[in-house]
């Protein structure tokens, strides 16, 4: 057990028995009818005349019974062993008839826990939630996805598609797929980056567009369309480029998303039995309704 240190500066193993005793005084408050003032360092006298340190200690009555609870607080980053439970075990025995709790940040050793068990006093790991460590549920969601792409077959032996590499093109597409599964580079038909939507002729003549082609396509199809053209161009970012075909092409895909409920926000501490594995997320500003418990 740590003496309070009055300095400026608190002593973090005096800190963690303030956030022990702020946590355990709202407990008390959501759990017991009468006003009950949960304390921090109390001296307690034993049987034997010694004079004991609590690092955090309230009483209560109930059907006119007086109850006392005594925290011993270990601010360890490592697991409590036996002897640490042993000797809390031996304060506790001299006080008489004083409920024991222990609680530290990481866990405890098995040795620890069969003597707590066996002695019948309480383990707890008491902390603030780690990253992830505040989730209370998940949401599964479902979506289905039908996804419509025009595309063109490219007549690469046209003059005016000389400077335009279909090849180094769809290395391009390939590369900056998000879909990695899928490869562009044995692929016919490609998309391609369009300065308008007007399908013209070798004159320059708009012989339709692709709003209009779009408009005769069927509703719900499940199979690709295509457009054959025997003297038809697009006006690309790469200049004017002869194709001989559209195709609209359809997929249709299921993708599932799973949203986790992290509560971390509103969490102001996480406290887990070390013996039955019950899990209490405390609340910022706690009432009976803000603890809830995970198993």
């Amino acid at each position: 057990m740590e003496s309070y240190n009055n300095t400026l500066y608190m002593n973090p193993n005096i800190e963690y028995e303030k956030f022990t005793q702020e946590i355990y005084q709202e407990l008390v408050n959501a759990d017991v009818l009468k006003t009950t003032d949960v304390q921090h360092n109390v001296k307690l006298k034993g049987r034997s005349g010694q004079e004991h340190q609590i690092d955090v200690y309230w009483e209560y009555e109930i059907a006119g019974t007086k109850q006392k609870v005594a925290i011993e607080c270990k601010n360890y980053n490592k697991t409590v062993g036996i002897a640490k439970v042993r000797d809390f075990y031996g304060v506790l025995h001299d006080l008489n008839n004083v409920a024991g709790i222990m609680v530290t940040k990481v866990g405890y050793q098995k040795g620890a826990k069969e003597y707590a068990s066996e002695y019948g006093i309480s383990l707890k790991e008491l902390r603030t939630p780690n990253p992830g460590e505040a989730i209370i549920g998940e949401v599964e969601m479902n979506f289905d996805i039908s996804v419509r792409r025009c595309l063109f077959l490219v007549d690469e032996n046209d003059s005016e598609t000389e400077k335009f590499s279909v090849s180094r093109y769809k290395q391009f597409l390939s590369w900056m797929s998000l879909d990695k599964d899928s490869s562009w580079i044995n692929a016919t038909h490609i998309p391609l980056e369009l300065i308008d939507r007007n399908i013209i002729n070798s004159n320059g003549t708009t012989i339709t567009t692709l709003e209009k082609i779009e408009k005769e396509l069927p509703k719900d199809s499940d199979s690709d369309i295509v457009f054959k053209y025997e003297d038809a161009y697009v006006n690309t970012r790469w200049g004017k480029i002869k194709i001989n075909e559209i195709k609209y092409e359809y997929e249709y895909k299921n993708e599932k998303k799973i949203i986790a409920i992290d509560a971390q926000d509103f969490v102001k501490a996480i406290l887990k039995d070390a013996l039955n594995g019950e899990i209490r997320f405390i609340a910022e500003n706690v009432s009976k309704k803000d603890c809830f418990n995970r198993r």
